[in-house]
């Protein structure tokens, strides 16, 4: 991405550009509080999940609002690739959109378009919360968002990974991430994957292959501390876990615990 703006408030934006290996998560439940709980824990993105979480639109704007104001990058996944839910994530304030089911090129290229404003692309404008969200005037805002904003595509199926390398070479495609669950569904056939196998080593292997080729970042989902150190020898990013997700594990270990 151009680096002729250095906005200091865009944190996963700033992390990726310094190669410095940042850490997101997800987020699923609908509260303001937790997101600002989970922004408080050194994250340096967290991604608001439209597509499998319990986030409205409402929710969607109060957690975007709340991980800004922490000094964390909200990014938003959304439930497919339709222009008025790109429109909605970014004037929410996003720092970027994560948009998951990517099968070919010409997907990549309509959602670049949506979100790029005139001339690179069709984005309207008509919200004052993004330049909030970044710290900036509205006037700055709409002068660089085409540069700033993060267009991760979410690469999870075998038409994925078989168009990836033209999926990699359409411009304004800033990330791409492996859905790790979904594309073994689609190679496979069963999740989890055990992460060894051939068909799906190979299915990883070609994507990392392509964004390096095409100069694009590449992250994927790491179910755990230990996962995410060994998964950053490799990608640029990773989402690390998920808030459902801790605190069933927490509970489940506590208890168990408590009651041996």
């Amino acid at each position: 991405m151009a680096a002729a703006f250095r906005n200091p408030q865009l944190r996963l934006l700033n992390a990726l550009r310094a190669n410095s290996k940042p850490i997101m998560t997800f987020l699923g439940l609908p509260s303001f509080r937790t997101a600002q709980i989970i922004a408080q824990t050194g994250v340096d993105g967290i991604i608001i999940d439209c597509e499998h979480g319990h986030i409205s639109d409402d929710s969607m704007h109060s957690s975007t609002a709340a991980i800004a104001a922490m000094g964390v990058s909200p990014l938003v996944r959304l439930r497919m690739t339709h222009s008025d839910l790109i429109k909605r994530a970014l004037d929410a304030g996003a720092h970027g959109i994560v948009v998951p089911q990517i099968n070919t090129a010409e997907d990549a290229k309509a959602v670049v378009s949506h979100s790029k404003f005139p001339p690179r692309g069709c984005r309207g404008q008509g919200s004052a919360f993004p330049a909030i969200t970044h710290g900036i005037d509205l006037p700055k805002y709409l002068k660089t968002a085409n540069d700033t904003l993060i267009t991760c595509l979410q690469i999870e199926t075998r038409a994925g990974v078989e168009n990836v390398d033209a999926i990699c070479a359409v411009p304004g495609v800033d990330l791409v991430f492996i859905g790790p669950n979904d594309l073994a569904l689609s190679i496979l056939g069963h999740v989890p994957a055990k992460g060894d196998e051939p068909e799906f080593v190979d299915a990883v292997k070609k994507i990392v292959a392509a964004a390096r080729k095409h100069g694009k970042w590449v992250g994927r989902l790491s179910n755990n501390g230990a996962s995410s150190r060994e998964h950053l020898k490799v990608f640029d990013t990773v989402a690390m876990g998920y808030d459902i997700r801790a605190i069933q594990n927490w509970y489940t270990t506590e208890l168990s615990i408590a009651r041996s």
